[in-house]
C-alpha cells in the first residue's frame, strides 16, 4: 500500500513518523507540506517527498491529511487544484483534521459526486499520542473505504472505530473536545482549591489518580501545573479555542443548551488574554487564580 500524508505539524509529524516506522517499504510513504524543510527531514528518513497536491494525490492508494482549520480542509479537498481534482475512485481520501460536521459532510458529498471515497477521521491523544502511535481515531463514512484505510490507521493509532456515516467521526471528536474543555477547567479549579487549602499539589494529583475524581486532564495537566510549565506548549490553548467555537456552532444548530461548556469557554477565553506565549490548556489554572484574586 502506498500512503500519502499531507500536513506535518505537531500532530502530523508524529503520525507520519509512525507510518514510516511500520510500513514495509519506507519509500511507499509519500509526504507533502508547505514547508520544504519538513519534507526534507522525512525524505532523509526514507520517505518520498512530493512537490504539490497533484503530485502526491496521483501517487498513493490512501491519502491522509492533518490540517490546522476548517478553511484549509475545504480548500485542500474541494478547492481549485485540490485533492478531489486529481483523485480517482480506487483511492481512499481521509481528513484527520478537527473541523465542523457540515464541512465533513460537504467533503463527503462532493467526493461522492465525483465517484471518490472520503472519510472524516479526527484524532485524539495529543502530540504524545501521535509520537507514540497510540492515537484514538474516530471515523465517519462508508465501511468499504474504512476497511481499506484501516491498515494505515493501525500504524498511527491504538483505538480505531467506525462511528457511523459521514460526519459521525467529526461529531465524536467534538464530543471528546467538549469533555477536554470542561475537564480541563474543572481540573484547574480542583488544583487551585487544593493548593489554597494547604494540600500538597503533587500528593493531591496522586490521590486523584485512584479516586472517583480522576480524569485524563488531571493526569495530564497536573504535572504541568506543579512545574508551572504553562507556556510554549505542543498542545496550545488556541486549538481548544477553535474546537469550542465549532462546538458552540453545533449546539446552536441542534438547539441545545450546554451551560458547563459555556462556562468553560469563558475561562478559556480569559486565559487567552493573559499574554502568555503559546499557553498550554493547563494555563486555565492561572485564570482561576486571577478570577479569585490570587497572585
Amino acid at each position: 500500500m502506498k500512503i500519502g500524508f499531507v500536513g506535518l505539524g505537531n500532530m502530523g509529524t508524529g503520525m507520519a513518523n509512525n507510518i514510516l516506522k511500520k510500513i514495509n517499504n519506507k519509500s511507499d510513504l509519500f509526504v507533502y507540506t508547505r514547508t520544504l524543510e519538513k519534507i526534507e527531514k522525512m525524505t532523509a528518513m526514507g520517505a518520498t517527498g512530493c512537490n504539490s497536491i497533484e503530485d502526491i494525490t496521483k501517487k498513493v492508494d490512501v491519502l491522509l491529511t492533518c490540517l490546522p482549520n476548517v478553511e484549509t480542509s475545504k480548500e485542500l479537498f474541494m478547492g481549485n487544484g485540490g485533492i478531489f481534482e486529481f483523485a480517482n475512485s480506487n483511492q481512499v481520501l481521509v481528513d484527520h483534521s478537527t473541523v465542523d460536521v457540515k464541512t465533513s459532510k460537504e467533503c463527503f458529498d462532493s467526493a461522492k459526486q465525483k465517484g471518490l471515497n472520503f472519510l472524516d477521521a479526527p484524532i485524539s491523544g495529543g502530540p504524545g499520542g501521535a509520537a507514540d502511535g497510540t492515537l484514538t481515531i474516530m471515523v465517519g463514512g462508508e465501511k468499504s473505504p474504512f476497511d481499506k484505510a484501516k491498515e494505515a490507521f493501525n500504524m498511527m493509532g491504538a483505538k480505531i472505530s467506525l462511528m457511523g456515516p459521514s460526519g459521525a467521526g467529526t461529531a465524536m471528536k467534538l464530543v471528546n473536545q467538549l469533555l477536554v474543555s470542561t475537564n480541563t477547567v474543572a481540573a484547574a479549579e480542583a488544583f487551585v482549591l487544593a493548593e489554597q487549602s494547604g494540600v500538597n499539589l503533587s500528593a493531591a494529583i496522586d490521590i486523584l489518580s485512584t479516586s472517583w475524581g480522576r480524569s485524563t486532564m488531571i493526569e495530564r495537566n497536573g504535572p504541568i501545573t506543579v512545574n508551572k510549565e504553562f507556556e510554549n506548549s505542543p498542545a496550545p490553548l488556541r486549538n481548544l479555542v477553535k474546537d469550542i467555537g465549532i462546538i458552540k456552532d453545533l449546539t446552536d444548530q441542534l438547539g441545545l443548551k450546554l451551560p458547563v461548556t459555556m462556562a468553560s469557554s469563558d475561562v478559556v477565553d480569559e486565559t487567552m488574554k493573559l499574554n502568555l506565549n503559546e499557553p498550554d490548556i493547563a494555563a486555565t489554572a492561572l485564570s482561576i487564580k486571577k478570577i479569585s484574586g490570587i497572585e
